[in-house]
């Protein structure tokens, strides 16, 4: 069934798709009167619709019912991402979004190879991807991507989860299943690194913070390789697979 996210509440039992949603639903699918639709608040609402008029800037959907949408998480993971070189960022963005994260925070550490003066029109069109993945896969929330931060300032912000993971390509003595034996808070940070590896004061500063350094194994994964395993790992564990 057709979805599409909206930023307004039903209004005498009506819900109207207009800009690009109403474009996509009435020029692209060709969506018609008396077909049944799925809108959601972007917040964990979905609202079964059915189709009442197909107008040229907007798309008139009569709400049959409401519920919590079915596809989201038991927890809420934040993705910390260091910037990676080229377009991986929208691999990883999009990737991220299908498992489930609930927001992604991309960071500077010491050894990206990526170092833009200037992210402003990344992080909008890593947005942007966000907003289809989000559609694509029959998610309830739409993800937030943050602006890039620093990583002190990444740091900070993933200690404040419940169980905050730091992946440590030089951790030695503790696996991503030690780490997860114990069970998962309600709020679960991943932090993942650059091409380039972590600096090993950076390592300090984030086990000083309180996060949990783990390993994903006795393979270097590559930066964009690595945030899908660990997702996968965590949403298995905590029951969402």
């Amino acid at each position: 069934m057709p979805r599409f996210f909206v930023d307004e509440l039903p209004e005498n039992g009506v819900l109207v798709l207009r800009g690009e949603n109403a474009h996509h639903a009435g020029r692209v699918l060709r969506l018609r009167a008396g077909e049944s639709v799925t809108l959601c608040d972007g917040k964990g609402t979905d609202y079964d619709c059915m189709i009442e008029t197909v107008e040229k800037d907007a798309v008139i959907c009569r709400v049959q019912d409401c519920h919590p949408a079915q596809t989201e998480p038991k927890q809420r993971i934040t993705l910390f991402m260091a910037l990676p070189k080229g377009d991986k960022m929208e691999f990883i963005v999009q990737k991220a979004v299908e498992l489930g994260v609930s927001q992604i925070v991309p960071y500077l550490s010491q050894n990206c190879v990526s170092r833009p003066d200037k992210t402003d029109k990344k992080v909008e069109r890593w947005r942007k991807i966000a907003v289809e993945a989000a559609k694509q896969c029959g998610r309830g929330v739409m993800p937030a991507v943050h602006d890039v931060v620093p990583m002190a300032e990444a740091v900070r912000q993933a200690a404040q989860s419940e169980t905050a993971l730091f992946f440590y390509e030089n951790e030695k003595q503790t696996g991503l299943r030690d780490a997860l034996s114990s069970g998962l808070g309600k709020t679960v940070s991943l932090m993942i690194g650059p091409e380039g590896g972590f600096a090993p004061e950076e390592a300090a500063s984030a086990r000083e913070a309180g996060l949990i350094s783990v390993s994903l194994g006795a393979r270097i994964l590559r930066c964009e390789t690595a945030p899908v395993a660990a997702l996968a790992a965590v949403l298995y564990a905590g029951g969402n697979m």
